[in-house]
This record gives structure tokens, C-alpha cells and sequence, in this order.
């Protein structure tokens, strides 16, 4: 496997509900680590996650970018 860039992460924090969202907004939260709110997750910052916080961007926000 190639190796990752260390020291490029994302922190997301989930701040609202997936309740009456679409299955598929559900399951790219729970692809980020989040299925509760106010958890945090820090994340490798690829565009595969940049796509996945810009899909549920009303759901999450950025909370720390390094």
C-alpha cells in the first residue's frame, strides 16, 4: 500500500441530526466516524473526505484544518 502524507488532517464535527435526511447523507456520516452529535472525528485531508464533508456540509463543520 502507498503511504499517506502525515501531518495533512481534517477535524469535523457533526452538528445536526440525520434524522429525515436521505439513507445516503446517513451513511457518508457514518463513513466520516460520526453518528452522533457534536462528536469530533480528525480525518487524512484527501479529496475522497473533502467530497464526503462537501456531500453533508449542513450536517458537519470544519472545526480544525492542519
Amino acid at each position: 500500500m502507498a503511504e499517506s502524507k502525515k501531518g495533512k488532517t481534517i477535524t469535523v464535527e457533526q452538528t445536526g441530526s440525520p434524522i429525515r435526511r436521505p439513507g445516503s447523507q446517513r451513511q457518508t456520516l457514518i463513513g466520516l466516524g460520526l453518528n452522533k452529535m457534536h462528536r469530533r472525528r480528525t480525518l487524512e485531508d484527501t479529496p475522497s473526505v473533502r467530497g464526503m464533508i462537501r456531500t453533508v456540509s449542513h450536517l458537519v463543520r470544519v472545526v480544525d484544518e492542519k
